[in-house]
């Protein structure tokens, strides 16, 4: 039996302003060869970016691999190493809560390029002097600035909120069910004595799961809670 090649490949993607100008960085490193490329699209969304820049780097492939493809995007690892993408194909891509799933033709060639090759996906924090991702993310900025872009047929507007209980949604999943998460005000007032608050929570609309957010968390002074004493 033949051994397959180790290869690992480096991701990135990028939007400005997102959605906006688009682009991909990829380095692939096989022993001591590496090889980058880049691309770009006039209009799409970073998450899209991150799932072209997977994509584009496993079809640089020419046989069946070992790879380890590495991102700074959750979006991405999460959904494949915590099997959600292919729930969502299994369900004709629809999520848990019955929502259509976004980006399903990336998706679908992901893991069409998945079946084809043995890809562990593992998460590295972006921006944090990682010398391959800086790489692919000045690759990403540069494709998205070139002039005369193609367009992401694939890209979907989307469209304006209908009402005033539309919430955005955060890019992060639920890590019960897999639905994504939405991002929601705090109605409930700090109760007497109270340190602390939060501004906003995360709220699966799947299973009603309430994940609680350290960047909305806010203290209260002191006299404002001597004041309600």
């Amino acid at each position: 039996m033949t051994k397959r090649k180790q290869v690992i490949i480096y991701t990135d993607g990028a939007a400005e302003p997102n959605p906006g100008p688009g682009g991909y960085g990829v380095v692939l490193v096989y022993g001591p060869h590496r090889k980058q490329i880049s691309g770009g699209f006039a209009r799409t969304t970073n998450n899209r970016m991150e799932l072209m820049a997977a994509i584009k780097g496993l079809e640089m492939l020419k046989e069946p691999c070992d790879v380890t493809l590495v991102s700074d995007s959750k979006y991405l690892v999460d959904a494949m190493t915590k099997g959600w993408a292919q729930r969502w194909r299994q369900r004709g891509w629809r999520k848990s809560d019955k929502e259509p799933v976004v980006n399903p033709d990336l998706w679908e060639r992901l893991l069409t390029l998945c079946d084809q090759h043995n890809v562990t996906f593992e998460w590295v924090k972006g921006h944090a002097n990682h010398p391959e991702n800086e790489l692919c993310d000045r690759l990403a900025v540069a494709a998205l600035q070139q002039p005369n872009l193609p367009p992401d047929d694939g890209y979907v507007e989307a469209a304006p909120p209908s009402d005033q209980n539309t919430y955005s949604k955060t890019g992060l999943f639920c890590q019960a069910c897999g639905a994504e998460l939405e991002k929601r005000p705090t109605k409930s007032k700090p109760q007497p004595g109270q340190r602390y608050f939060y501004e906003y929570h995360h709220r699966c609309p799947g299973c009603g799961r309430i994940y609680l957010v350290e960047e909305a968390k806010r203290s209260i002074p002191s006299a404002s809670r001597e004041s309600e004493s």
